[in-house]
């Protein structure tokens, strides 16, 4: 039987995929010939419509790799369009409070008052997957990511992890430095924040995840139980490659 991102995620596996900054399905497609465990649309700092989304999901099922969203905000129909896409989860951004979290996990999910249901949608295979399989399947295997990412959520954070249906705490921690007041991301306020949620996720079962800035800090917040680790971009790698291209040239 094959294991769901999900179930990967729940078992505490490192897991390394990266963010992708433009809308289109042809860098999606190139990057899930890697070996990432996941990619993630960048919908709140980058330019993507629902039609770049849908693009972008097709691309990403058909070379079967998981693929997040990180919608605008959490407004259901931004989780809805996300999902009924065909994407594995959202990444939620500013969960500040318990009463948010379980707002975005009703609505990641069918049920009263939850996701609304399209049997016609790619994530229910355009009508030909009947109503109680796609329920389940969607149960299942839809991920729902919290992102933690300010001061008022760092105090709420025992509360937030206890949320059932939350599959991970990610970090912000570029917003957490700035709403700290600090140009540094290693400001001990920062750190002390992430130290917080890490071991929230711990006390309560929840996979915790990042973006760290520095890949060497991998290994450090890994021993802290994070496992989840979005690293670097689309952007990042064309940066990172023509400056090493230059570099090898002129030597």
């Amino acid at each position: 039987m094959t294991v769901t991102f999900k179930q990967r995620l729940a078992s505490g596996e490192r897991l390394v995929g990266t963010f992708v900054k433009t809308p289109s399905p042809i860098v999606v497609e190139v990057l899930s010939l890697t070996g990432l465990a996941c990619l993630c649309l960048d919908a709140e700092h980058a330019p993507f419509d629902r039609s770049a989304i849908d693009a972008c999901a097709l691309a990403a099922r058909a070379g079967g790799k998981d693929l997040l969203v990180r919608i605008p905000s959490s407004a259901p129909e931004h989780i809805l369009n996300a999902l009924d896409c065909g994407a594995t989860g959202v990444v939620v951004p500013h969960v500040r409070s318990a009463a948010e979290a379980r707002e975005i996990v009703l609505k990641s999910h069918y049920g009263p008052g939850g996701r609304g249901y399209a049997g016609s949608s790619r994530a229910a295979a355009y009508t030909t997957r009947p109503m109680a399989l796609h329920k389940a399947v969607s149960s299942a295997q839809t991920v729902v990511i919290a992102q933690i990412e300010d001061p008022e959520a760092i105090e709420a954070i025992e509360e937030i992890a206890a949320v059932e249906g939350i599959d991970v705490l990610f970090v912000g921690r570029a917003d957490l430095t700035v709403a700290y007041g600090t140009d540094d991301q290693d400001d001990p306020r920062v750190i002390a924040a992430v130290e917080a949620v890490c071991a929230a996720g711990r006390r309560h079962g929840r996979t915790v995840g990042m973006f760290v800035a520095k890949i060497d800090d991998v290994p450090f917040w890994a021993t802290r139980g994070a496992s989840l680790f979005l690293l670097s971009s689309d952007h990042g790698f064309l940066l990172a490659g023509a400056a090493d291209l230059l570099a090898r040239a002129n030597r």
